[in-house]
């Protein structure tokens, strides 16, 4: 992030904070960096609350909300050093960070220690992420009692410890324009490299080659990575949820699950396509397919300001036990497959999550035990899936097909809006873009 950047966003989700805490006092810090193996890190990725109120980046940073009357927002970075630049690149520095990013003041990490105290003084409590690390706890304990220790000269020590994260779940669940923004553009390079799948896949490669593509389009378009672990999954791979090895060879004939999204300024995609690898479906394949993709498009119909978060669930749950009964996979009434629960052998997982700057984001999906009203701004993810594993009481030729589609739908006043309806999703627009 630069200077031209608008960091305006961030300071109004500190103001409301600030509106939530009221005489207390926030403290929260970004992650802390990670080695890969013995001296050498992964890549830096930053604490998604912290970037949701600071835009800032950089590791080794703790941002705290002062409450009040007289309310600050300080930042505690790491200081300007032209000699570490060389090596690690660009650092801001308490002074350059102060003025960018909007900070009411802004220290050297160094000085946190020796702050947190007086800045804690005479607040009833602290809003913190608990239990977000050992250390990080030990180090809010430490101060806390710094200034229990200041106690003779008049000082009060906070009475109690809030998890802040509860009230930034709510925040986080309902998305801003900035954030749509962002959102909408991590949707549009997905959305891509899914296409480049499905024109460029084909028998005799490896499943690694597809990922390298999906690879190759999120970052020549600004998405340096990915929001989670790619499945590229072929033939009996696509019937495991969470496949990641990516090492099978792709035969004629087989279908390929891929669930993959790139990460855009800190926002999360997340889209899965199913497509024959040779281009055309086979007819179990296709009425697979279409059982999956009727069951997509009846929940879309669902999520839609004041309905339920659970009712799109219900809908795919219902929808596609009708598809499993008219395909022969299961036997008996509908009501009987749901209430005995028989449609799992097939379809064993939710109909979607939320999602924002992570991939399965942040938000209560009930709360004492009533499933949340959907709103506009909030974004879901809609993804049913069959997944056929052999079985003697099921016909051969449906063995080993796995389909799941999936998209990221934002919660709009009049309904909502699929941001990834670009990638192709129809039996047809599958086949033209294989075809492609």
């Amino acid at each position: 992030m630069n200077a031209l950047v608008d960091t305006s966003p961030y300071a109004h989700r500190r103001e409301r904070l600030f509106a939530a805490i009221g005489d207390d006092i926030a403290i929260i810090p970004t992650a802390p960096e990670v080695l890969r193996n013995r001296d050498t890190g992964y890549l830096y990725r930053h604490d998604s609350y912290f970037y949701y109120l600071t835009g800032f980046v950089e590791p080794e940073s703790v941002l705290v909300l002062v409450g009040g009357n007289e309310r600050k927002a300080i930042l505690f970075c790491r200081e300007k050093n032209l000699e570490r630049e060389i090596w690690d690149g660009y650092r801001y520095g308490p002074d350059a960070a102060k003025d960018v990013f909007r900070f009411d003041a802004a220290f050297p990490i160094e000085k946190l220690t020796e702050q947190l105290p007086k800045l804690m003084a005479d607040r009833s409590a602290v809003h913190t992420p608990v239990g977000m690390g050992a250390a990080w706890d030990a180090q809010i304990a430490a101060a806390i009692n710094a200034v229990r220790n200041m106690a003779r000269t008049g000082v009060a020590a906070p009475n109690s410890v809030i998890d802040v994260r509860a009230t930034l779940d709510d925040m986080r669940l309902i998305k801003d324009a900035h954030e749509i923004a962002l959102m909408r553009r991590a949707a549009v390079i997905s959305s891509g490299a899914h296409a480049r799948a499905m024109k460029t896949a084909r028998p005799g490669q490896y499943e690694y080659h597809v990922e390298a593509e999906l690879t190759h389009e999120f970052i020549r378009h600004g998405a340096r990575t990915p929001a989670y672990n790619h499945i590229v999954a072929s033939g009996p791979n696509a019937c495991v949820l969470h496949y990641n090895d990516s090492n099978r060879k792709m035969l004629d004939g087989d279908l390929l699950l891929i669930d993959a999204g790139c990460e855009y300024e800190g926002y999360a995609s997340d889209i899965t396509r199913t497509f024959p690898v040779n281009g055309k479906f086979t007819s179990p394949q296709r009425d697979v397919y279409q059982a999956v993709l009727n069951a997509q498009l009846a929940c879309m119909e669902v999520l839609k300001p004041g309905h339920p978060f659970n009712e799109y669930h219900e809908v795919a749950i219902r929808v596609l036990s009708q598809g499993m009964l008219d395909l022969g996979l299961l036997k008996g009434s509908l009501d009987q497959v749901i209430d005995e629960k028989k449609y799992m052998q097939f379809y064993m997982h939710r109909a979607g999550h939320w999602i924002g700057m992570d991939v399965h984001d942040a938000g209560d999906y009930r709360k004492k035990g009533v499933w949340q009203t959907l709103q506009p701004g909030m974004m879901i993810t809609n993804e049913p899936g069959l997944y056929i594993r052999p079985d003697a009481a099921v016909p051969e030729h449906f063995w080993n097909i796995g389909v799941r589609i999936e998209d990221d739908v934002l919660i709009t006043a009049r309904g909502n809006e699929n941001l990834t309806i670009t990638a192709p999703k129809t039996v047809a627009e599958v086949e033209a873009a294989c075809a492609r």
